[in-house]
């Protein structure tokens, strides 16, 4: 896959890729609160799955400062995102209308935990977790998502 790099502005909420998929970032939130992190986990809104927080890229604004301000909206996260796209993961969404896009890649951002707010948009929307890699793994859907999860702690180590 070929991932944009970091520092990108979005011209637009709505990026096509070439692959003709639209464009999303997610926060990948992490905590090391001992030896082992911690990846945090949200639910949607829709189907109360688990998912890391995502959402549109917003003109003006980088990808990487999106996907740090939907952390916060969707969890009260506050800390320091990284410029570079640490992966991304492909997913299709069934509940549109037929007109729409339905396939979407996601540009997916490690984000250092530093606090949680007492309160942001979407409190009381989401349940959220704090879950070993390897747990969040077995929770979310997407097998590339999966993948990430699962090396996050060689990224770590090598920050």
């Amino acid at each position: 896959m070929n991932i944009q790099g970091s520092g990108i502005v979005a011209t637009d909420k709505r990026i096509l890729t070439a692959a003709g998929r639209l464009l999303q970032v997610a926060a990948l939130v992490y905590r090391k609160p001992g030896p082992s992190p911690e990846i945090l986990l949200i639910t949607s809104r829709g189907t109360g799955r688990w998912i890391t927080p995502k959402g549109w890229p917003k003109a003006g604004k980088t990808l990487h400062d999106m996907a740090l301000r939907e952390a916060f909206e969707e969890s009260g996260i506050r800390g320091t995102v990284n410029p570079d796209p640490i992966g991304q993961f492909d997913y299709m969404k069934y509940d549109l209308p037929a007109e729409a896009i339905p396939s979407f890649t996601v540009n997916v951002y490690a984000v250092e935990f530093d606090r949680m707010a007492k309160n942001w948009p979407e409190r009381g929307q989401r349940i959220s977790e704090w879950v070993s890699p390897a747990e969040a793994a077995t929770r979310v859907d997407e097998p590339e998502l999966k993948k990430l999860l699962l090396n996050l702690p060689d990224f770590i180590q090598s920050k």
